[in-house]
């Protein structure tokens, strides 16, 4: 990780990105991409506001670079993720656990240490030739004690299109918070492509990381195991909803019993 964040992000990011990320004034976010702007090493560096021009930018580029191919009905795609992407992997989804913690039988994890040696190998270096984009997001609503921010680094125009389906943009909660605001980190590439699918599925990897609210996802497009803020980081909600006292669900249906036997 680079000693001085954000002097080395000045060297990497041109004036106007730059600029966009600085505005955040957060310490932890300048060390978070710093880390994977060097580790990953990307063309380029697109930081993404919540402006309409910048999201048009993601949706257009998902075209452009035919991720996603435009279908009769104007406005609508249609993405292919590969014959062996079509589903969560599960025997490479797993937790990141220091020695010693045992989360039960039916948890799948792998030992923290080795486990973070080898997805960051498989990381480096896999962005070359592309840009890395990034994202800001609230999970909950915003301006509120219940926004919960987070932050996905990625190399697909299709994957950052994907969470704008599905989130609220959070690039001004970010800047909102600055230095107080504490957020899951996502870190995402689809990898070498062969064809317009990622190719090295045999690297697929999806890995949590508790302690430190980090996803790793390398060499994969599905959306179950590239859209961080989804059930990957789901994971992470759990134990601070565990820490903090509140509920972390995927999706529940619930009755609340008001005055006069009203449900």
């Amino acid at each position: 990780m680079p000693t001085a964040p954000l002097t080395f992000l000045k060297e990497r990011l041109d004036k106007d990105n730059f600029e966009k990320l600085a505005a955040i004034r957060n310490e932890g976010l300048y060390a978070f991409v710093a880390d994977y702007v060097e580790l990953c090493d990307p063309a380029s560096v697109f930081i993404v506001t919540d402006l309409k021009q910048d999201l048009e930018t993601i949706r257009s580029q998902s075209v452009k670079t035919k991720e996603e191919i435009p279908l009769a009905i104007a406005g609508h795609t249609l993405h292919f993720d590969g014959y062996f992407d079509q589903a969560r992997d599960k025997d490479h989804t797993l937790f990141l656990l220091p020695k010693g913690v045992d989360l039960g039988k039916h948890i799948e994890s792998t030992e923290k240490e080795e486990g973070t040696k080898e997805v960051r190998g498989i990381l480096k270096g896999i962005m070359k030739g592309r840009p890395m984009i990034v994202r800001f997001f609230c999970l909950g609503p915003t301006r509120s004690a219940f926004s919960y921010l987070s932050c996905q680094l990625t190399d697909s125009y299709y994957v950052a299109h994907s969470l704008d389906l599905l989130y609220r943009q959070g690039y001004e909660e970010f800047t909102r918070l600055g230095p107080q605001a504490r957020f899951f980190k996502v870190v995402h590439s689809q990898g070498e492509l062969e064809n317009g699918v990622s190719k090295n599925v045999a690297l697929r990897r999806v890995y949590m990381d508790c302690e430190n609210d980090i996803v790793y996802s390398a060499n994969t497009q599905y959306g179950g195991n590239t859209l961080g803020l989804k059930k990957l980081s789901m994971r992470l909600a759990i134990r601070r909803a565990s820490e903090e006292g509140w509920l972390c669900e995927h999706m529940f249906v619930m009755g609340v019993r008001g005055p006069g036997g009203r449900k």
